[in-house]
């Protein structure tokens, strides 16, 4: 593992771009659970949580029962039951009054136990015990579509009643809706700290599962509702140190996604252009992994 973007003590920064075809992304609770977007520029939108969420859900696929990458935020575990074991495990007294020391010992063991607690850290001051929090070296923005994009609501019927009582009533059918966006190319943002992941332990193992997750980003997560989603870019600017050799919007203006000139109604990504700068800053190494 000697390429760049392996390396946990350089600093890292990201651009991913993903398409979806007639599918929901990520819906809103607030709207009905209707395709995320900017009210005002017509924008889609993919929150951080709903990709950090599909990155949890491949680690126990890709390292099943394995050491050190167990997941913290996942379904039907309570967090507060995590942090006692970390508490019970490190031998230190389940209370709110907690030294600098102790919280570090239970703040080492989450991020020795935890994949997710390593690289995006967590609030792990809940429950008895207090451990605080966890800065955690990955940081992931909203996902936002490269050009507006149009949402509809489809009205779907299912012939099975959902109880005796519907049936005993006469209902022969159920009404449902179901939105979906046409077609939208997201982009989004991830920064990795290496100064960060020295501290919550982050090797060069984790770092590689985290870019193999990012290639299949939608591969073990398909559904109905979801429509076609895949990954169409993932740029990776690897720096030569853990500082940093330059601004990561500088960075960022070298991958630019347009439509093509006379392109209204986008519905592939081949209705765009993608352009990636060559010329780099020094101590700039730009890797491809999907382009």
């Amino acid at each position: 593992m000697k390429q760049p973007y392996f390396d946990p003590q350089r600093r890292h920064d990201a651009v991913l771009l993903f398409d979806v075809i007639d599918g929901n992304p990520n819906g809103d609770p607030d709207a009905g659970n209707q395709p995320r977007t900017d009210v005002e520029t017509g924008h889609g939108l993919v929150t951080d949580v709903c990709l950090k969420r599909k990155i949890r859900d491949q680690i126990p696929l890709l390292h099943p029962g394995e050491e050190r990458f167990k997941i913290f935020v996942e379904a039907d575990v309570a967090l507060n039951t995590n942090i006692k074991r970390a508490f019970t495990a490190t031998k230190t007294p389940l209370t709110k009054k907690t030294s600098p020391q102790q919280r570090g010992d239970v703040q080492q063991w989450l991020c020795n136990e935890f994949f997710d607690i390593r690289m995006f850290g967590g609030v792990v001051g809940t429950g008895d015990g207090n451990a605080g929090r966890i800065r955690g070296p990955l940081q992931l923005t909203f996902a936002r579509s490269v050009s507006p994009v149009l949402t509809q609501a489809h009205g779907i019927t299912r012939i099975t009643q959902t109880t005796e009582k519907d049936i005993e009533s006469g209902e022969s059918t159920e009404m449902g809706t179901k939105w979906t966006v046409h077609y939208g190319l997201y982009r989004a943002h991830l920064h990795y700290s290496a100064s960060r992941g020295e501290q919550t332990g982050v090797t060069q193992q984790d770092l590689a599962t985290l870019w193999q997750t990012m290639i299949n980003l939608f591969e073990h997560d398909r559904a109905s509702g979801r429509g076609e989603m895949d990954v169409k870019g993932l740029y990776i600017f690897s720096h030569d140190d853990a500082y940093g050799r330059a601004r990561a919007s500088q960075l960022f203006k070298g991958v630019q996604a347009a439509l093509l000139d006379g392109v209204t109604a986008p519905r592939s990504v081949d209705d765009y252009k993608i352009v990636v700068e060559g010329k780099l800053p020094k101590g700039i190494t730009l890797t491809r992994l999907i382009d």
